[in-house]
């Protein structure tokens, strides 16, 4: 008995052997890879309500990115932010090296007017958002956010706020006619020299014809207070 035990055994281990040595290392190698994960979109629905009175805004520019910032209060504005923050031009934003997706506002949004834009990114969560849109019937007037952290925000996760209103402090607030881009001038928008303080602030708001500012184009309907619009950021996928 003892013998007929000692072969099973012995032709067990064999015939084990033998199929572990059938295995090679390729075939292990199969058995372990994994595909590569699909790229996942996070979306981010963002909304804005313009609250002035009679400030149209430039269209909207919305960034994602993880370094950098479109502005700092207190710091020289880029060549890109006051071009748009005299004439309503959003395309130098939308192009830095720091954008790493980004949408665009087609057309002027009207005072109390809302538009939804949506903004999406491949593989990051971590994203910050900036969004930057001049009031156009000022010089160098503008408002938006700068440096939003998104991380937080799972699907269906909203964040808001209101923004205030900043001066790019690259031209003189003179309100003066031929100066003003928006539809209370039709003036000169962007222009290369600055006559200003040279950084970027909040704005002091609008003086007005009404106020005693005799060369300015302005009445007291263009005059804004603090918050210039209302934000809401949904996270979407």
């Amino acid at each position: 008995m003892k013998n007929f035990k000692s072969k099973y055994l012995a032709a067990f281990i064999i015939t084990s052997s033998l199929a572990l040595a059938g295995c090679s290392d390729d075939d292990e190698k199969e058995m372990v890879e994994m595909p590569d994960p699909e790229p996942v979109n996070v979306s981010y629905e963002v909304t804005i309500t313009n609250l002035t009175n009679a400030q149209p805004l430039s269209p909207v520019a919305i960034v994602l990115h993880d370094t950098g910032t479109l502005w700092a209060i207190g710091e020289p504005a880029s060549t890109a932010l006051e071009t748009m923050a005299e004439g309503g031009d959003n395309s130098e934003l939308l192009a830095l090296d720091i954008v790493k997706a980004s949408v665009s506002g087609s057309s002027p949004l009207g005072s109390g007017a809302t538009e939804m834009l949506t903004v999406t990114i491949e593989d990051q969560t971590d994203a910050m958002l900036s969004l930057a849109t001049m009031l156009v019937n000022t010089n160098d007037g503008f408002t938006g956010l700068s440096n939003i952290d998104l991380s937080g925000l799972s699907v269906g996760d909203t964040w808001s706020a209101y923004t205030s209103v900043y001066d790019a402090g690259t031209e003189s607030n003179s309100e003066a006619q031929g100066t003003i881009p928006g539809p209370a001038d039709e003036g000169t928008g962007f222009e290369m020299a600055r006559d200003d303080v040279d950084f970027v602030s909040m704005h002091s708001g609008v003086v007005s014809m009404d106020d005693g500012l005799t060369t300015s184009v302005l009445t007291q309907a263009h005059r804004f207070d603090n918050p210039a619009t209302y934000i809401m950021i949904k996270r979407t996928e």
